[in-house]
């Protein structure tokens, strides 16, 4: 068994703690003896037995208790409590304390401290955490901790060794039955821990001098060669790397493609059937696995290429939100919803293993390996390859600004002091010098950063197939300090970063996309875009503003690009993402009163909404249910949390006109693809000042075809002047009604909360 440590203030953080300077990992003294508890003997050993004793200060929560006071007592490993002979509400005889006396109580480790907890797998003992309570846990001290000297555990006389050629770090198969493990462990200054260790399914999780890594100094490298594999088997495994004074940390293998973890127990059989359990009591953390021969995955449509990234219609999906069962499967079974839609393309928020089962994906932890509580790898890419086949892209959603402390490269050199990453981690910086961190921020002028992202692109790329990458927080890719007001300034810095990583995807697969949530100011943006990557386009106050029926703040001139300084079709522009409110829940809260009480005014003016999103040029994204006219806010249930799954909408008449509207415009775009390339003709007025007599967008082709949109958001019918190039041939294309038109320059009424859209084939 294992326990965290608690939330409450821990004794030994109340002492300072010795470091020896920036180049080093922190160096922890023993632990003081906590003020009321006393040793038999005075220092602890782990061949010995020992009897701690606990007198209850006036202060304390058990003074005067006259019930019967138990110990919750494990070995403490980082911050991980292991061999607990009890969960915290169980109250057994063993760690139950006697009481010598009025408000002192005593509990015996014998024969020895080794014995006394069950420890057989050679691992050292140096630390022993203590919380004394109350039988019904209502009445208890602070955690305590005592030093104990390990007299057991001799790791052996580290081998020097180049690793096998060939090799690099994470899981090497070598054969059909043999394996080499390759740790990296080399700080900023070149310093290491002094030993390492292979542990796993195949030496029982001991920690056993046979499975004492060799140390490659050129290398920098830890490695070990497991032998008589067998090739079928998926192998658990961890490394236990550290030092005879301490800090020691199990690690799971930061290449590994899954992960074992308690937390497991949670995903259904239905998400992830055959999902093996935690070896409970054998080690603790995160495991690693691998396979030498894993199950085959035949692809049906390996040459499947996006057709032009330009004309993306881009569905943001949250697959934890999208279905009732919130996994593949539920996302599968609505594929064809979504080809309907006229969708060509799923960005899947992000699913690379990340801390816990229930998350927008923002906290991974493990890159190659994708998170359970979706599916196994195989349904991954069965989804993949069944959107392929309807004609849509796969994008990953993909957080390289950061990773949380569960990741392996954390915590080889971790501050127990601060929480942070330790100052000589040569992945992470210490804090991030933007004023956007959220966990622990990856330090992108490090060539170990580097290789390891360009690594996991190219592995996602070849093992998934997926067709590009939207980057998380492009703005944080950087070395210079910066702040709220200067973040966004020009930085040359992040320009060459990206540069490098998207000459890596493009050297995997040249067809592939890179989109950035970046934000910074438009002449870097301008120099991601002429470099071949394209760039969030944030419209949502606009067209929340004209969805609530307001014309302050409601121009949406910054979302076309023809025209503009960026090259064609670099911005991908929204009206929702994860990240924004949904337009419908302001439409509720906060609209005029004729949209805010009436769904189907509400879903009118979102269809006028639509009308002048999906007829400018450029690539689009929609966030789901956006089709839909989802009005749950962003916040309920806290901003990260669950939310309600409403497919019930797609029944509801408004709605689904609502739905049908997207579909017919989204259709336009693939009707006439002309239409939306660089060489047509691109003119509209949706300024504040065009409020009152209508919004109005036009294109035109080389050769003819055209289109006129006219939008009216106010709560009347207006009188819209139209520009036709040509009087022959228009039609209304939301119904097919012919349009006469005896002149270019037209006069055409457009209901209140409504659109038109007119074209010429």
């Amino acid at each position: 068994m294992k326990r965290k440590l608690s939330a409450r203030i821990c004794f030994v953080f109340l002492f300072l703690f010795a470091a020896c300077s920036d180049d080093k990992d922190p160096v922890i003294p023993p632990d003081p003896i906590p003020d009321g508890i006393t040793l038999s003997p005075e220092s602890l050993e782990d061949t010995a037995g020992a009897t701690i004793t606990f007198k209850a200060a006036k202060t304390s929560a058990l003074y005067g208790y006259t019930g019967d006071v138990y110990a919750h007592i494990g070995i403490v490993e980082g911050s991980d409590w292991l061999f607990v002979p009890a969960g915290w509400s169980e109250n057994i005889s063993k760690c139950r304390m006697t009481k010598e006396e009025e408000n002192v109580w005593s509990l015996s480790l014998s024969s020895s401290i080794r014995s006394w907890f069950g420890v057989t797998n050679g691992m050292p003992i140096q630390k022993i955490g203590v919380v004394f309570r109350s039988s019904d846990g209502a009445k208890q001290e602070s955690d305590a901790f005592i030093a104990v000297t390990d007299k057991t555990f001799q790791p052996a006389t580290v081998a020097l060794e180049a690793r096998p050629a060939g090799t690099r770090e994470g899981i090497n198969k070598i054969d059909a039955s043999t394996v080499t493990l390759v740790l990296y462990d080399k700080d900023t200054k070149g310093e290491h821990k002094e030993y390492a260790y292979v542990m796993g399914e195949f030496n029982d999780w001991k920690i056993d001098n046979g499975y004492q890594m060799k140390r490659d100094e050129a290398a920098g490298c830890w490695w070990y060669t497991l032998t008589g594999l067998d090739a079928r088997k998926e192998y658990a495994f961890q490394y236990y790397v550290g030092t005879k004074t301490g800090g020691n940390v199990r690690l799971a293998d930061a290449y590994t493609e899954k992960v074992i973890d308690p937390a497991d127990a949670e995903i259904s059989a239905s998400t992830y059937p055959g999902l093996r359990s935690y070896p409970s009591g054998k080690t603790a953390g995160i495991l690693s696995t691998f396979r030498i021969e894993p199950d085959a995955y035949i692809w049906r449509f390996p040459d499947y290429k996006i057709a032009d990234r330009n004309n993306l219609i881009i569905y943001e999906m949250l697959l934890r939100d999208f279905t009732a069962t919130g996994d593949i499967n539920g996302a599968m079974d609505k594929l064809g919803y979504l080809q309907t839609l006229g969708v060509n393309a799923i960005e899947l928020m992000p699913v690379q293993e990340f801390d816990g089962n229930d998350s927008w994906g923002y906290n991974p932890c493990f890159y190659f390996a994708m998170d359970k509580a979706y599916g196994d790898k195989q349904r991954y890419k069965e989804f993949i390859d069944e959107c392929h086949r309807r004609d849509m892209a796969v994008i990953f959603d993909v957080v390289y600004n950061h990773a949380t402390g569960a990741h392996p490269f954390a915590g080889l050199y971790w501050n127990p002091v601060t929480n942070k990453t330790a100052s000589n981690n040569p992945w992470f910086n210490v804090d991030a010098p933007h004023p956007y961190s959220v966990f622990h921020d990856f330090n992108h002028e490090s060539p170990l950063v580097r290789e390891f992202v360009k690594r996991n692109l190219a592995f996602l790329l070849e093992e998934y197939h997926v067709d590009g990458f939207r980057f998380d927080l492009g703005k944080g890719f950087t070395q210079k300090k910066s702040t709220e007001s200067t973040a966004s300034d020009y930085d040359q810095s992040r320009i060459d970063i990206f540069k490098d990583y998207h000459a890596a995807i493009k050297a995997v697969n040249p067809e592939a996309i890179v989109i950035l949530e970046h934000f910074a100011e438009e002449r870097e943006e301008k120099a991601l875009a002429e470099a071949g990557m394209q760039l969030w386009r944030n419209l949502n106050y606009a067209y929340c503003q004209t969805g609530m029926g307001y014309k302050d703040g409601s121009a949406f001139t910054a979302l076309a690009t023809q025209g503009a300084t960026m090259p064609f079709g670099s911005w991908v522009g929204y009206m929702e993402s994860h990240d924004e409110e949904r337009v419908s829940y302001k439409q509720i809260e906060w609209g005029v009163d004729a949209v805010k009480n009436v769904l189907s005014t509400r879903m009118k003016q979102l269809g006028a909404n639509a009308s002048l999103f999906f007829t400018v040029p450029g690539p689009k994204m929609i966030w789901q249910f956006g089709e839909l006219g989802y009005d749950v806010s962003i916040e309920e249930n806290g901003r990260t949390g669950r939310k309600p799954v409403r497919w019930e909408y797609a029944e509801d008449p408004n709605r689904k006109g609502l739905y049908d509207t997207y579909c017919k415009l989204i259709a336009l775009r693939a009707d006439a693809p002309q239409l939306f390339d660089a060489e047509s003709t691109f003119v509209w007025a949706v300024e504040e000042a065009n409020w009152t007599n209508g919004r109005t967008l036009s294109l035109r082709t080389h050769d003819g075809k055209g289109l006129v949109v006219a939008a009216n958001f106010t709560t009347a019918e207006i009188t819209c002047a139209l520009t036709f190039p040509s009087t022959d041939g228009w039609h209304n294309y939301m119904d097919g009604n012919p349009l006469n038109v005896e002149t270019t320059s037209q006069q055409v009424k457009v209901p209140a909360n409504s659109f038109l859209v007119f074209t010429n084939f």
